[in-house]
C-alpha cells in the first residue's frame, strides 16, 4: 500500500505527554485526561472530535494524509489507542469492538497444533472462545490453578506458545503472581499475555513485571458509565503490535469513532471514580466477612485473602470487584441477587452504578457444572461490582436482600 505517512507517523503527530523518559513522566491522573490529545488545530475544539467517516480523501492514487479507510484507521480511535497505551506505560495500543475481539486477535496469533495454559476460573466467554471455537481449530488448552507457579510450570510443553492470565480473576478474585508467571512464559518462549480488566492500568501494569500483552474490556472500567462496548491490546513489543494491527484491519473487529468517543470520555475520570470503587468495595468486604450466612468473602484487600500479599505488592489498591459465597442452595442464592433495589441484577461490571450477578447461571453458564464446581464456583457464589454510590446504602441493600432470602 503506498502512503506518504504511514500509521505509526500519524500516531507521532498526537499528544502523548510525559513519554519521553521516565524521569519526566506525569502521573497517570493526569495522563489519564490529557495523554493522546490535543484541542482540534481547525478550530480549537477541545474534546477529541468523533470522526464519523468511512473513507477520506486522497491526494492522488495511493497518496492519503495519513487516512484512507475508517477499519484501518480513524483519528478518534487513534486518540483512545494513544491514551491507552500512555496509561498502561506500552509503546503500542490497538483498539477493537469488545473485549472478546481483543482476546480473539491474541489468538489469531496461533497456529494448529499449538498449546495454551490458562486459568481453571477464566472469565466464561474467555473459557468459551477457548473451548467452543479455537479448539475446532486444532488448539489445546491447559486449565490451572494460576496462584501455584508449580502448576504453571508443569503445565507447559513444547507445544505451548502462550500462556493466558487474568489477575485479579473472575469471579473468585484470586491473585496470580504476574512476574513469577511472565518468567515461566519466556523460559518456555511462550507469550504471556493478561487480561488486566479488573485491575485497570490504574491499579495494576503488568508490562511493568514482565507480560507481553495487556488487553483490556473497555466495556467496564475504563469505559466506565455502562454504554458502550470496546476492547483493547497493550504492548511494548513492536513485532506483536504489528501483527495485531494486520489482525485488526483484516478482521476488522474495530470500534467506531462514537464508541472511541465514550471511551475517551470515560477514561478521564478513571483515577477518581477507582478510588471510590475500592473505597466503597473494602467496607463491603469487610462487612460481608462478619455476616453469619456469608461463608467466604472473596476479595484481595482482605488480610484473610491467600493472595492479599501478592497483590499488595503489584497492585496499587484492590479494585471493586468481589464475591462472596452464601450459605444457600442455587435457588436462594438466585432470590438474594433477584431482589436487590440498589444493586441492579446484570452482567457486566465497572460502572458508576452497583451490580449483582450469579455466575453459575449467568457468566459462567458455559462452564460444565462439574468442572464449574471443582474450580470452586458454587451454586450460592455471588459476584458484585461496587459502583459509586454510599456504601450505606449498598450494604443496606444487601442485608435487605441477605435476610429475606435466608430468613
Amino acid at each position: 500500500m503506498a502512503d506518504d505517512r504511514d500509521e505509526d507517523e500519524v500516531r507521532d503527530q498526537h499528544y502523548d505527554p510525559g513519554t519521553d523518559s521516565d524521569s519526566d513522566r506525569l502521573q497517570i491522573e493526569t495522563r489519564s485526561i490529557h495523554a493522546g490529545q490535543k484541542p482540534d488545530e481547525e478550530t480549537g475544539a477541545l474534546m477529541t472530535p468523533i470522526y464519523a467517516n468511512s473513507t477520506y480523501e486522497q491526494d492522488a492514487p495511493g497518496e492519503h494524509r495519513g487516512y484512507e479507510y475508517s477499519r484501518t484507521g480513524n483519528p478518534t480511535r487513534t486518540d483512545l489507542e494513544a491514551n491507552l497505551a500512555s496509561l498502561e506505560n506500552a509503546d503500542y495500543g490497538r483498539a477493537f469492538a469488545s473485549g472478546m475481539a481483543s482476546i480473539n486477535t491474541v489468538l489469531n496469533l496461533l497456529e494448529s497444533g499449538d498449546h495454551v495454559v490458562t486459568g481453571n476460573d477464566v472469565y466464561g466467554g474467555t473459557h468459551r472462545i477457548f473451548t467452543q471455537v479455537y479448539e475446532e481449530y486444532d488448539l489445546e488448552f491447559s486449565f490451572v490453578d494460576m496462584t501455584d507457579l508449580e502448576a504453571i510450570e508443569s503445565a507447559f510443553r513444547e507445544e505451548t506458545e502462550l500462556l493466558w492470565l487474568e489477575t485479579p480473576t473472575n469471579p473468585l478474585m484470586s491473585i496470580v503472581d504476574i512476574e513469577g508467571a511472565a518468567e515461566i512464559a519466556h523460559e518456555n518462549d511462550a507469550i504471556c499475555a493478561i487480561d488486566n480488566t479488573f485491575a485497570t492500568p490504574y491499579l495494576q501494569r503488568p508490562l511493568e513485571l514482565g507480560a507481553d500483552v495487556v488487553s483490556h474490556s473497555l466495556t467496564k472500567y475504563l469505559g466506565g458509565h455502562s454504554d458502550v462496548v470496546g476492547g483493547a491490546l497493550l504492548t511494548n513489543d513492536a513485532d506483536l503490535d504489528e501483527r495485531f494491527g494486520f489482525y485488526q484491519n483484516s478482521v476488522g473487529a474495530t470500534p467506531g469513532p462514537f464508541d472511541c468517543f465514550l471511551v475517551l470520555r470515560g477514561t478521564k475520570t478513571l483515577p477518581v471514580r477507582m478510588d471510590r470503587h475500592c473505597e466503597n468495595a473494602r467496607t463491603i468486604a469487610g462487612w460481608l466477612d462478619d455476616h453469619p450466612d456469608v461463608d467466604r468473602v472473596f476479595y484481595p484487600g482482605l488480610e484473610s485473602h491467600p493472595g492479599h500479599e501478592i497483590a499488595a505488592e503489584q497492585m496499587d489498591d484492590f479494585g471493586g470487584m468481589l464475591s462472596f459465597e452464601l450459605d444457600a442452595t442455587l435457588e436462594q442464592a438466585s432470590e438474594v441477587v433477584s431482589n436487590t433495589e440498589v444493586f441492579t441484577l446484570a452482567e457486566s461490571l465497572g460502572g458508576v452504578e452497583s451490580l449483582i450477578e450469579q455466575p453459575a447461571p449467568m457468566t459462567h453458564a458455559a462452564i460444565p457444572r462439574e468442572e464449574r464446581l471443582e474450580a470452586g464456583l458454587t451454586d450460592g457464589l455471588v459476584r458484585v461490582s461496587v459502583g459509586i454510590e454510599h456504601v450505606d446504602d449498598l450494604i443496606g441493600d444487601l442485608e435487605r436482600a441477605i435476610d429475606a432470602a435466608l430468613e
